[in-house]
Protein backbone atom coordinates (compact mmCIF):
# COMPACT_ATOMS: atom_id res chain seq x y z
CA UNK A 1 0.00 0.00 0.00
CA UNK A 2 2.90 2.40 -0.11
CA UNK A 3 2.13 2.79 -3.63
CA UNK A 4 -0.97 4.21 -2.77
CA UNK A 5 -0.19 6.21 -0.26
CA UNK A 6 2.64 7.71 -2.17
CA UNK A 7 0.25 8.31 -5.23
CA UNK A 8 -2.12 10.09 -3.23
CA UNK A 9 0.27 12.48 -2.04
CA UNK A 10 1.46 13.42 -5.20
CA UNK A 11 -1.44 13.87 -6.53
CA UNK A 12 -2.45 16.22 -3.29
CA UNK A 13 0.87 17.96 -3.89
CA UNK A 14 0.08 18.36 -7.44
CA UNK A 15 -3.44 20.30 -6.60
CA UNK A 16 -1.83 22.29 -4.14
CA UNK A 17 1.41 23.44 -6.69
CA UNK A 18 -1.45 24.13 -9.75
CA UNK A 19 -3.70 26.09 -6.66
CA UNK A 20 -1.32 28.18 -5.90
CA UNK A 21 -0.27 28.92 -9.33
CA UNK A 22 -3.77 29.91 -10.40
CA UNK A 23 -4.00 31.88 -7.10
CA UNK A 24 -0.96 34.07 -7.84
CA UNK A 25 -2.16 34.24 -11.63
CA UNK A 26 -5.08 35.83 -10.10
CA UNK A 27 -3.11 38.22 -8.09
CA UNK A 28 -1.28 39.11 -11.46
CA UNK A 29 -3.87 40.26 -13.39
CA UNK A 30 -5.69 41.95 -10.35
CA UNK A 31 -2.61 44.04 -10.22
CA UNK A 32 -2.21 44.43 -13.97
CA UNK A 33 -5.83 45.40 -14.37
CA UNK A 34 -5.47 47.75 -11.77
CA UNK A 35 -2.30 48.93 -12.78
CA UNK A 36 -3.90 49.36 -16.40
CA UNK A 37 -6.98 51.34 -15.32
CA UNK A 38 -4.52 53.92 -12.65
CA UNK A 39 -2.52 54.34 -16.33
CA UNK A 40 -5.85 54.86 -18.89
CA UNK A 41 -7.33 57.06 -16.47
CA UNK A 42 -4.50 59.63 -16.20
CA UNK A 43 -4.27 59.06 -19.98
CA UNK A 44 -8.03 60.44 -20.07
CA UNK A 45 -6.95 62.98 -18.04
CA UNK A 46 -4.14 64.00 -19.72
CA UNK A 47 -5.92 64.72 -22.95
CA UNK A 48 -9.07 66.22 -21.58
CA UNK A 49 -6.89 68.65 -19.53
CA UNK A 50 -5.19 69.63 -22.96
CA UNK A 51 -8.71 70.10 -25.24
CA UNK A 52 -9.62 72.29 -22.21
CA UNK A 53 -6.39 74.23 -22.51
CA UNK A 54 -6.10 74.41 -26.30
CA UNK A 55 -9.84 75.74 -26.68
CA UNK A 56 -9.13 78.32 -23.65
CA UNK A 57 -6.34 79.80 -26.21
CA UNK A 58 -7.73 79.18 -29.30
CA UNK A 59 -10.44 82.05 -28.04
CA UNK A 60 -8.02 83.62 -25.81
CA UNK A 61 -5.26 84.41 -28.60
CA UNK A 62 -5.73 82.12 -31.85
CA UNK A 63 -8.22 82.92 -34.68
CA UNK A 64 -11.29 82.50 -32.40
CA UNK A 65 -10.85 85.39 -30.07
CA UNK A 66 -12.65 88.33 -31.08
CA UNK A 67 -11.35 91.59 -33.02
CA UNK A 68 -10.07 93.98 -30.66
CA UNK A 69 -12.58 97.50 -31.19
CA UNK A 70 -11.22 101.13 -30.47
CA UNK A 71 -13.28 102.50 -27.93
CA UNK A 72 -14.87 105.90 -28.39
CA UNK A 73 -12.29 108.43 -26.48
CA UNK A 74 -14.75 111.25 -24.57
CA UNK A 75 -14.72 114.14 -25.94
CA UNK A 76 -14.69 117.67 -24.47
CA UNK A 77 -18.52 118.48 -25.32
CA UNK A 78 -21.12 118.43 -22.33
CA UNK A 79 -24.46 116.59 -23.30
CA UNK A 80 -27.44 119.53 -23.35
CA UNK A 81 -29.89 118.80 -20.74
CA UNK A 82 -33.26 117.61 -21.99
CA UNK A 83 -35.20 120.69 -23.31
CA UNK A 84 -38.66 120.61 -21.69
CA UNK A 85 -41.90 120.17 -24.13
CA UNK A 86 -45.12 122.17 -24.52
CA UNK A 87 -48.02 120.34 -23.36
CA UNK A 88 -50.04 119.11 -26.49
CA UNK A 89 -52.66 121.55 -27.28
CA UNK A 90 -55.69 120.07 -28.63
CA UNK A 91 -58.17 121.63 -30.37
CA UNK A 92 -61.89 122.16 -27.99
CA UNK A 93 -64.38 120.27 -29.62
CA UNK A 94 -66.67 122.56 -31.11
CA UNK A 95 -70.76 122.43 -31.72
CA UNK A 96 -70.66 122.47 -35.11
CA UNK A 97 -70.35 119.65 -37.96
CA UNK A 98 -66.95 119.37 -39.53
CA UNK A 99 -66.32 120.63 -42.78
CA UNK A 100 -66.41 117.68 -45.37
Amino acid sequence: MANGKNRAEREARERARLYEARRRLHETQVARRRRDNVIALSAAAVVIAGAIAAQALFYSVGPGAPEPTPTPSPTGTTVPAPLETPAATTPAPSEAPAAE
